[in-house]
């Protein structure tokens, strides 16, 4: 926090206020429920500013990192939907904005009339390269934990999300 935040942990203030209402049987829960929207807040900042010289927001970014990724540098954009875990109308939004600086282009499918490919263009690939490059050396080399407790901080989230019948 900046120099003028709080000298305490906030949270666990607010671990003792839900205890002190009644509510010490849930307090854990509570505490990390806002522990990880936290984390997210840091995590966010972090990779919004590695990629502001890009200007790409996240999302954008992993739908090209996704297009790179794929052997044409093309999906149907339900395909892309899916396996970015959003709604299409999120992605159908990301392809505009993409689309608008030359980053990606909709084609339609070869063999399917009723479907539109997405596929990102020779700008968009190399912006997605210096932008990952960037990410990997700005955030991802370091998130502020040590390796062992990265992976179980990844652990534990993919228990919730298989528990959440996320996969």
């Amino acid at each position: 926090m900046s120099p003028d935040g709080p000298t305490f942990d906030p949270i666990a203030k607010a671990r003792d206020n839900w205890s002190n209402a009644g509510w010490g049987d849930v307090a854990d829960g509570m505490v990390a429920v806002t522990s990880v929207m936290r984390a997210h807040q840091i995590l966010l900042a972090r990779v919004e500013a590695a990629l502001r010289p890009f200007d790409l927001s996240f999302s954008r970014f992993e739908l090209l990192r996704l297009l790179a990724f794929s052997r044409t540098g093309a999906l149907p954009i339900t395909k892309a939907s899916v396996r970015l875990q959003v709604h299409v109308t999120s992605v159908t939004h990301a392809i505009r904005r993409l689309e608008s600086v030359g980053l990606v282009e909709r084609i339609p499918h070869p063999t399917d009339g009723r479907t539109t490919l997405v596929r990102i263009t020779d700008i968009g690939r190399s912006t997605v390269e210096e932008a990952t490059n960037t990410l990997n050396d700005d955030v991802f080399a370091d998130i502020g934990l040590p390796a062992d407790q990265s992976r179980a901080l990844v652990d534990a989230i993919e228990t919730l999300r298989r528990s959440a019948g996320d996969f």
